[in-house]
């Protein structure tokens, strides 16, 4: 009796042994096997070939068969901080045991229900836990890559410097913990790249330098922006720009039109490129004095006729 193997299989291009075996006998699944229209995927967990090569199908067919939460790398890959790929990162309870499969990687907690969130459907660790999981465990990640993918996570709202901490706070063994706690200072006063923190701890908060607030909130013409840096006293912006972003034309279209709405309420903007602040902070600190220094005299009317 002839089979059609993807209606064996099923629509999620995945089936399990047991499945399997109750619809076709044994025979027929060694021939498919032995012919490579049929592979393993999983212990006792089979695919088409399609499939096997589909990491979000891989990582469906391993919480269906496996149980758990998709967590650590894995789960930062749902959440959209990282590329997918690699093996499939689930959490499971502590009494169950860690041992994995090809392809799967088997961690254990104490407090698995308190941090499950679901991305299509799928139970995954919010991204703050999958955030500092991954910082004890970075499965292949380097500590800049893990730096990345929080501020990123940070930056787009997925998760606050607040929670972060939370997170970090119930995890005090954790490897690295020290320069975690670090960024999570920098980010919580409102550093959202790597370049702002570069700019507020080599040039803003530098030797003479007055102070500033971060991220300054401001709105004009129904249009909210939010200030890298702001002299509120002198109404100065000072914006930390990123060779990727700001090197576009259309994004330096964008800057022009920002500056220019902000300077129609007093504001002047500032703007540092990366290669400037990185390459000479004091140069950068010494502008931002003199420009501040031009606006205090401008605004209080000393030296101006």
């Amino acid at each position: 009796m002839s089979h059609d193997l993807s209606a064996v299989v099923g629509p999620d291009g995945w089936v399990t042994w047991e499945a399997l075996t109750a619809r076709v006998d044994r025979k027929t699944v060694t021939a498919w096997l032995d012919s490579g229209r049929l592979l393993r995927l999983h212990r006792a967990v089979y695919a088409l070939p399609t499939a096997v090569t589909d990491w979000r199908t891989r990582v469906e067919a391993a919480v269906r068969t496996c149980g758990g939460v998709v967590s650590h790398r894995s789960a930062l890959a749902l959440w959209g901080l990282i590329p997918p790929g690699g093996p499939v990162h689930l959490t499971v309870e502590v009494a169950r045991s860690a041992r994995g499969t090809t392809g799967i990687v088997l961690h254990r907690t104490r407090a698995l229900t308190d941090s499950i969130r679901r991305i299509e459907g799928l139970p995954v660790s919010w991204v703050g836990r999958a955030v500092v999981d991954c910082w004890g465990r970075p499965a292949g990640m380097t500590r800049a890559e893990l730096r990345a993918v929080t501020i990123e996570a940070v930056r787009r709202r997925l998760c606050s410097p607040r929670e972060l901490r939370y997170e970090l706070e119930r995890r005090p063994c954790l490897p690295g913990r020290a320069a975690l706690v670090e960024l999570l200072r920098l980010l919580a006063d409102g550093c959202r790249s790597e370049l702002e923190i570069w700019g507020c701890l080599e040039v803003l908060r530098g030797p003479g330098m007055p102070p500033f607030v971060q991220q300054r909130r401001v709105t004009v013409a129904g249009r909210t922006f939010f200030l890298d840096a702001a002299y509120e006293d002198v109404l100065l912006a000072v914006e930390m720009d990123g060779a990727t972003w700001h090197g576009s034309r259309v994004q330096r279209k964008r800057d022009i039109s920002r500056d220019a709405l902000l300077g129609t309420i007093g504001w002047q903007t500032l703007r540092s490129g990366y290669a400037g602040m990185t390459g000479s902070s004091a140069a950068c600190r010494s502008e931002i004095l003199a420009v501040r220094c031009t606006r205090l005299r401008l605004i209080t009317g000393n030296g101006v006729r």
